[in-house]
């Protein structure tokens, strides 16, 4: 048995790109950046904030809602599988690209016209038409809920 299991936490990098396939299945991709806060060892050496790029990929209604609500600077829970993949650039040189496909997420981002309530919109959809809607996790993934509590935002 063996898990490919990705969750990051972070600020989206542009707004979304989405293309429609000839049998109108949406595809959004975007960067999302996650970094690691600087801070000083005990000896006093400093250690940089270190920002890591990652390019998501969502389909079908994942895809359709970032096209209509996801904007640069936005701040994502994401989960997803991570791929990579090759191809040969202009010069026939191998290149190789590693993405985060997405099967949920929930936008932490306060809506702007949110009536002045600060309310979170968390937002969860599955990837495939053919999963069910996750409007409610089982207890299963309580932990998942427990660590939205802690988070300082």
């Amino acid at each position: 048995m063996s898990v490919n299991k990705v969750i990051l936490l972070g600020n989206v990098g542009k707004d979304p790109e989405v293309r429609y396939l000839d049998t109108g299945i949406a595809v959004a991709s975007f960067p999302l950046a996650t970094s690691d806060r600087a801070y000083t060892l005990a000896n006093g050496t400093q250690v940089p904030e270190r920002t890591e790029w990652h390019n998501l990929v969502l389909w079908r209604g994942l895809a359709e809602t970032a096209e209509k609500y996801i904007h640069k600077g936005d701040k994502l829970y994401i989960e997803g599988k991570i791929r990579t993949r090759s191809y040969d650039d202009q010069a026939g040189v191998k290149r190789y690209v590693t993405e985060i496909f997405v099967d949920s997420m929930e936008m932490l981002t306060p809506k702007s016209n949110a009536q002045g309530s600060g309310n979170y919109a968390p937002t969860q959809q599955p990837v495939s038409q053919s999963q069910p809607a996750q409007s409610a996790q089982p207890s299963a993934t309580s932990s998942e809920d427990n660590l939205a509590d802690d988070l300082p935002f």
